[in-house]
């Protein structure tokens, strides 16, 4: 996405790369890297302004603008890289997901190695030993996916498995729910091979202490050499303080890994792996271009049982006791926890269960390999803790289902806790400190007092069974009170955990966070070893500086944040309503984790799929807006054509961020506005005109059709049109039937079920697609309405939704649209009609965004709610039940509408297919990448067809015989495929079902 000879002045970076004798001032000698890294690597070299804002954030709180991105396309790409950066002397920052939560990704004036665009691959995969050998840009759930033919599986979990890099994993030494089962990453990394600071390529596995390959690796004068002298030297040298400093725990990942390096061997051999040693370095020793993996088998079945306490110190003390137990995790969750899925629509459901007065909830996994009778363990586990009064309650979960509603809860806490109104937020810095489960009980009291002591409060969850809390303090770090107050309380809890004999990083890892705080918990002189190993590795200290290790003023955790005391933003006026704390507070509601980096499962970013592009991602654009907004780009660079097209243009609307992204980022929402206020400033195109108004033009074509229907045939004429309104020669237009749905309603006399004998009452709306271009979905909805003796009109006086003007940011049109639809509807919701949609799209418009575009007015939410999709209405009014069906219809695969998704109303369909006798398979799709008129533009036609090629590869590995699709533009995309024909809608379907 780079300009390509274009380069902008760089930032002033900040002090800690300066200590280092790194001098970006100097245009020439930034041009001169980028130069250098373009001529020797073959990946893409990114050094604008645009990739230095995408790259300056990864998860965590912290934010530095890094000189330039690489992206490598293999192993001698990485060393080119780094090589090239050596002869400019500047940092390196390995990244995989940037889903960090302790600033490892981040770093001021580096260039930044993005290893998941291209290196990806699973390289090798042994079953019989149990082995993988893969890239480092590998997801995490990918390698589970592909390891899953053999039953095996990658142990250690962290929750962003979707998006994690097996890298990254590696980096931080990460670990998850299970590490009571499986420990961590150093337990199953065996080999590595690692490009150190000079380019110089090793290959790291278990050498025999003074055999003859130690003799050969070690009696060298090359830097590989040096390395492993310096390493076995260090560990030899500080024997006692490695046994007396390092905690005893199942996860520490805080400093070096000198304690794991040097050990003996299934044969009785005393060996050295420095595999041990570049996990959880951050990559601040080299960087890992290939590991080889242990692998473990995977559990055929699991139960859970979620004990209840009345209060939190009585759960932290039974932790210790449930670990007497043959379990594979032991999760908590605390009363704050429930209360806010309780109240939140996505996790409410997930949360009633929940018997009230619990205070802290245990969860405890039992998995099949542990135990042979699941009853019998939890029976005794209930004995132990429930009928002794230790617990209240027992919630049982045998079914994968039950599990996975349990899970989701347990994993809500982040996304839960960081969507809190207002700029106080839970901010993950000593987060993840881990003290043996024994002391645990003592440990929170002591934790409460602290938080007491600096004015704030905490939510308390994650892996008790480990020792591991995540404890987030609620702290504004928009001033500088709330900075220091940040920076007290990782005193006093450092201080609390070494009082424990804990470790200050249990999953996270040191990064910007907590390397500051390294030399208090392991002394001077493994502090001074820590010192000599990095140099040993990287005698220059550029590899990810500041991390882990630091000299002088390097480390402060209270520097590079993303919200420091200095930092404000702009608050646009807007013309849809963002809630009391306004447009900027949805922008920043976007924490990094990255979750819009997921490729595999849920709505969630479309774009990215097709692309893996950082600026495609909602992630990307959330930081491009939030760059815009608080003066790190130019105040007018968001109105700008690249901003426009790059960044916003290429959103295609799905709303799948709504639900999909942790905090809730609405990236649809937020296009809206901006493009709106790019129209008022730039005016409107010919092209955006057309589409916003697409309802005039079909309503013609309808009058004149079959004649409009010929015209695009003519010859030339697709070619033309791609020239003059940019519409892509590729795509069948729209066909139109000179019988609209309303002629063919007012032609049938109205509805067949009188109004005195109907059992409700509904307007269906005509939509401009199911009115001008295909009346068989609306056909079908009347005769299911009528079926289970509904009285149905189509409501005159009413426009389109402003669907597609919403979408082009035309939001003055499409208000208007919204104010003349629910003038003409309301009277009637007034008198209990209910108003329904065979249109996704429109049904979201007026359940959502005209809220947003009319948010006091009392009629617009009247309207609101009563507004269905047709199979929401049916199912929600039960209605199929008064339907007699005919005999079982043959298995369809179901791709449901984004949408309709993000608003959680896209499993009314299913059901009701099910119950009219249809096999149904969801299938577990995004964005067609149609997207109403995006896939109709000519710039936009490839992208639109790589995303819709997921959703072809989705129909294809299907087993059912055909597809059905609500959305009229997933039915085009399915139907512009060669030699298929468009899909039905299901409510069609559901018609065809109904016993004749």
């Amino acid at each position: 996405m780079a300009v390509e000879d274009e380069y902008y002045d760089p930032p002033e970076f900040e002090t800690s790369v300066e200590a280092l004798g790194h001098d970006h001032t100097d245009v020439a000698e930034y041009r001169a890297l980028a130069d250098d890294l373009r001529e020797t690597v073959r990946g893409e070299v990114d050094f604008d302004e645009y990739a230095q804002v995408l790259y300056a954030t990864d998860g965590s709180i912290y934010q530095a603008r890094p000189a330039g991105v690489v992206c490598p396309r293999d192993i001698e790409d990485v060393r080119a890289a780094v090589r090239a950066a050596a002869d400019h002397d500047t940092p390196v920052i390995p990244r995989g997901a940037g889903s960090s939560l302790a600033g490892q990704a981040v770093g001021p004036g580096c260039v930044v190695l993005d290893m998941t665009r291209h290196m990806d691959s699973i390289l090798d995969t042994d079953p019989d030993e149990q082995t993988a050998t893969v890239e480092p840009g590998v997801v995490q759930d990918h390698l589970d996916d592909h390891l899953a033919e053999w039953d095996l599986k990658f142990a250690p979990d962290p929750a962003s498995s979707n998006r994690a890099t097996i890298g990254g994993g590696i980096g931080n030494n990460s670990t998850g729910a299970h590490s009571v089962r499986y420990g961590i990453t150093d337990a199953y990394t065996e080999e590595l091979r690692v490009v150190l600071a000079d380019g110089s390529l090793i290959h790291t596995r278990e050498i025999v202490l003074d055999g003859p390959e130690w003799e050969s690796v070690a009696g060298g004068d090359d830097r590989e050499a040096e390395l492993y002298r310096e390493v076995r030297k260090l560990v030899e040298e500080n024997a006692e303080e490695i046994a007396e400093q390092y905690p005893t725990l199942k996860r520490s990942v805080s400093g070096y890994n000198l304690q794991k390096v040097i050990y003996e061997n299934d044969a009785g051999e005393e060996v050295i792996n420095l595999s041990k040693l570049f996990v959880g370095a951050e990559g601040t020793l080299g960087v890992v271009v290939e590991a080889t993996l242990d692998l473990v088998s995977k559990p055929d079945t699991t139960a859970l049982a979620l004990y209840c306490f009345s209060d939190l110190v009585d759960a932290m003390e039974a932790v210790p006791e449930a670990l007497d137990f043959d379990v594979s995790a032991v999760e908590l969750m605390d009363d704050e926890v429930f209360r806010l899925a309780s109240e939140s629509t996505e996790f409410a459901e997930y949360a009633e269960p929940i018997p009230e007065g619990t205070a802290a909830a245990l969860m405890l996994e039992f998995d099949s390999e542990l135990c042979d009778e699941f009853e019998a363990a939890i029976e005794g586990t209930n004995e132990f803790f429930v009928e002794n009064g230790a617990a209240f309650d027992v919630l049982e979960a045998y079914l994968p289902d039950e599990q996975a509603d349990i899970w989701k809860l347990r994993k809500a806490a982040i996304p839960l806790l960081m969507s809190l109104e207002g700029d106080p937020k839970p901010y993950p810095f000593i987060e993840d400190a881990t003290v043996p489960p024994e002391e645990l009980a003592v440990y929170v009291q002591e934790f409460e007092d602290v938080l007491e002591d600096h004015g704030t409060s905490a939510a308390y969850f994650a892996h008790a069974g480990s020792g591991t809390l995540h404890i987030r303090p609620i702290l504004n770090l928009k001033g500088s009170e709330g900075i220091e107050t940040m920076h007290s309380i990782s005193e006093d809890v450092t201080s609390l955990v070494l009082k424990h004999n804990g470790a200050f990083s249990g999953e996270h890892g040191d990064g910007l966070a907590r390397t500051e705080f390294n030399p208090k918990m392991y002394g001077e002189q493994l502090w001074g070893a820590f010192q000599e190993l990095k140099l040993a590795a990287d005698p220059d200290r550029r590899m990810n500086p500041g991390k882990v290790v630091y000299w002088d003023d390097e480390a402060d955790m209270r520097e590079n944040l993303r919200y420091g005391a200095d930092y404000s933003s702009l608050e646009p006026r807007t013309e849809m309503d963002f809630g009391e704390d306004g447009f900027s507070h949805v922008v920043e509601l976007c924490n990094g984790c990255g979750t819009c980096r997921q490729t595999d499962s849920d709505t969630m970013c479309p774009t990215y799929r097709a692309s893996k592009e950082e600026i495609q991602a909602t992630r990307g654009r959330a930081n491009m807006l939030r760059a815009a907004i608080s003066g790190e780009l130019s105040e007018e660079e968001m109105y700008s054509e690249r901003f426009q097209e790059e960044v916003l243009d290429l959103c295609v609307g799905c709303k799948g961020c709504m639900s999909d992204c942790p905090t809730g980022v609405d990236m649809a929402k937020l296009k809206a506005e901006v493009k709106h206020d790019y129209h008022e400033r730039e005016g409107v195109g010919l092209r955006e005109r057309v589409f916003a108004n697409i309802d005039s033009l079909s309503a013609l074509g309808s009058a004149l059709a079959p004649l409009s229907n010929w015209g695009p045939k003519l010859p030339g004429a697709r070619t033309a049109m791609e020239r003059t309104l940019g519409i892509a020669k590729e795509r069948e237009l729209p066909h139109f039937e000179r019988e609209s749905l309303e002629d063919w309603f007012d032609s049938r006399g109205g509805s067949k079920v009188p109004l005195a004998e109907a059992e409700d009452e509904v307007l269906l709306f005509p939509d401009t697609y199911t009115n001008y271009s295909n009346t068989k979905p609306g056909k079908a909805a009347v005769l299911t309405l009528e079926a289970a003796g509904v009285h149905v009109e189509i409501p005159d006086g009413v426009v389109s939704s402003g669907r597609p003007a919403y979408s082009k940011g035309m939001l003055d049109l499409a208000r208007e649209r919204a104010e003349t639809n629910v003038d003409a509807l309301d009277p009637y919701v007034r008198d209990d009609w209910s108003v329904v949609f065979t249109e996704p799209s429109d049904a979201v418009m007026f359940q959502d965004e005209y809220l947003s575009l009319r948010p006091d007015d009392e009629a617009t939410h009247r309207v609101a709610s009563a507004a269905y999709g047709v199979l929401e209405y049916v199912d929600v009014m039960r209605l199929d039940e008064a339907i007699e069906f005919d005999e079982p219809k043959e298995p369809v695969s179901y791709h449901g509408h984004c949408n309709q998704k993000a608003t959680n109303k896209d499993h009314h369909a299913v059901g009701v297919m099910r119950r009219a006798g249809y096999a149904v398979e969801p299938l577990d799709t995004g964005c067609c990448g149609m997207a109403g008129s995006f896939g109709y533009e000519a710039e936009h036609y490839q992208l639109s067809q790589a995303i819709g090629n997921i959703l072809f590869r989705q129909v294809e590995k299907s087993d059912a015989e055909g597809v059905v699709a609500p959305g009229t533009s997933c039915r085009t995309q399915l139907g512009d495929r060669p030699g298929e024909s468009a899909p039905r809608h299901p409510i069609e379907k559901v018609a065809l079902a109904i016993a004749r």
